[in-house]
């Protein structure tokens, strides 16, 4: 077993030592409070690691620089409300909003970002000049209005009798549920499947997959759709947790940007540990810190670079 230097550890008990102290604070001062915080930072980390994983399959491992995530986010979360209006069935509102995002995400790879593989900063542009038009087009469609979807039936009103908690949303509550799900199906997808291996083997050397008879730009393609039909089915769940409103979109991608450089590029798990590091760092700030509740995000990016700079689960540089 690898041993911590002296400066590892230092570094784990800077960052440790206050974090321990303030837990022994608060968890004395309102119990309570406390673990509501805890099981809100966990539900909001679940929503964010959605969104990001679908991120961290374009991104960090496919290396396509898809800036246009966030409206792909916000695009599922109106789809998945007008569904609901329309139909009153949730479950087809979140099958709508993945494949409406999918479907899109597909259409972007294929007559766009297949022709510029490798070329990140016409990627760049290029998705921030399609975020911008799609924005504009959802905000011509549904004007500034705040849009909010109430949740199914069957998930409505709080769930009783949890130890020092007493109630929580049940809705809230389903979200841990659909983040450990999701991210256990894209372990398997990657670690457990010949489409995994092909992935990660038509990253490392897309060439030589070619040359084994893979169509590599077809494989390409399907996990771009599935990771912006993820942005859409985060969208989904979003708009009942959060609510849908221009700017929403720039939100989300400046959180799932955060959670794949924190976790580390193309890790699933990394993304599940940067979106909970994200999660508490956010929703404990704001609770008992509010005036300071962005700088926290910020300065655990900052630390993060500093000491890993390609992320908590991320190789050596």
């Amino acid at each position: 077993m690898k041993r911590l230097s002296r400066s590892q550890l230092a570094l784990w008990l800077l960052i440790g030592g206050p974090i321990a102290a303030f837990s022994i604070w608060a968890a004395i001062d309102n119990t309570r409070l406390y673990f509501v915080t805890l099981l809100n930072s966990l539900t909001l980390a679940s929503l964010y690691f959605i969104v990001a994983s679908g991120f961290t399959l374009v991104f960090g491992l496919m290396r396509n620089v898809n800036l246009a995530h966030g409206s792909l986010y916000l695009l599922g979360g109106y789809v998945g409300y007008v569904v609901m209006a329309k139909t009153g069935w949730w479950v087809l509102a979140l099958a709508a909003g993945f494949l409406a995002c999918a479907i899109a995400g597909l259409i972007m790879q294929l007559l766009i970002l297949r022709h510029m593989q490798g070329q990140e900063l016409r990627q760049t542009m290029v998705t921030i000049g399609l975020s911008i038009v799609v924005a504009d087009l959802l905000l011509w469609i549904f004007t500034g209005q705040v849009y909010q979807m109430e949740a199914p039936e069957w998930l409505q009103g709080p769930i009783r009798g949890i130890p020092l908690i007493n109630a929580y949303s049940a809705f809230r509550l389903s979200l841990l549920g659909f983040g450990i799900a999701i991210g256990l199906g894209l372990w398997w997808l990657l670690s457990r499947t010949r489409v995994g291996m092909m992935i990660r083997a038509g990253v490392d050397d897309r060439g030589m997959l070619s040359a084994s008879g893979v169509n590599v730009n077809l494989v390409f393609a399907i996990t771009f759709a599935l990771g912006a039909g993820l942005a859409g089915f985060g969208g989904v769940i979003g708009a009942v947790e959060l609510s849908m409103v221009p700017g929403e979109d720039t939100r989300l991608l400046l959180v799932s940007l955060i959670v794949v450089i924190v976790g580390g590029m193309g890790s699933v798990l990394g993304a599940a540990i940067g979106a909970v590091i994200l999660g508490l760092a956010e929703t404990y700030g704001l609770v008992y810190a509010p005036t300071y509740s962005v700088v926290f995000t910020f300065v655990i990016l900052i630390g993060v670079l500093a000491f890993k700079p390609r992320g908590i689960m991320g190789g050596k540089t």
